[in-house]
């Protein structure tokens, strides 16, 4: 954002009317009327950084590494029944290293932060027989394929057409 700031702070120089300012740099009439205001008032230095935006870190750099070892352990090692991480479980498990309590909603910025990033487990049936799906897909399926092309495959009995269902 400062680069859009200097940015502007030089087209406010030219001249360059601040509805074009805002089109070019793509931020709101009411961002570039602020930022001529300040401009106005102090110059390009006015539009300088201040200091690291929005609230301070609940949770400090060695309370995040704590965490992440704590993370890195796994969910069983943690005392929960299953091997899988949810954002209530990291949650409760940030408020017992740091005692900083966070809202499941928003533990994943605190993941992100340590660089971290949203996993899902593959979702397989144990009963999934990989053998026999690859012989209906290399067998029979050109075959279906084959039909449907050629408008049969509403011929079919419904058992034929993979449905479910019985027939009416």
């Amino acid at each position: 954002m400062e680069a859009r700031r200097m940015r502007a702070a030089d087209l406010f120089a030219k001249g360059v009317a601040q509805a074009e300012i805002g089109r070019e740099l793509e931020v709101s009439h009411q961002t570039v009327s602020d930022w001529h205001e300040k401009w106005v008032a102090g110059g390009k230095a006015a539009l300088k950084r201040t200091g690291q935006p929005g609230r301070p870190a609940k949770v400090g750099a060695s309370d995040l590494a704590k965490v992440e070892r704590a993370l890195e352990k796994g969910p069983k090692a943690n005392g929960f029944a299953t091997d899988l991480w949810t954002l209530a479980r990291v949650a409760e498990v940030i408020e017992r290293v740091t005692g900083v309590k966070y809202h499941p909603g928003h533990v994943w910025r605190v993941l992100r932060q340590m660089g971290w990033s949203r996993q899902r487990p593959a979702r397989r049936a144990i009963e999934r027989d990989d053998e026999a799906i690859e012989q209906w897909v290399n067998q029979r399926w050109p075959k279906v394929k084959k039909l449907q092309s050629q408008g049969c495959v509403d011929r079919l009995p419904r058992r034929e057409r993979g449905s479910a269902s019985s027939p009416r």
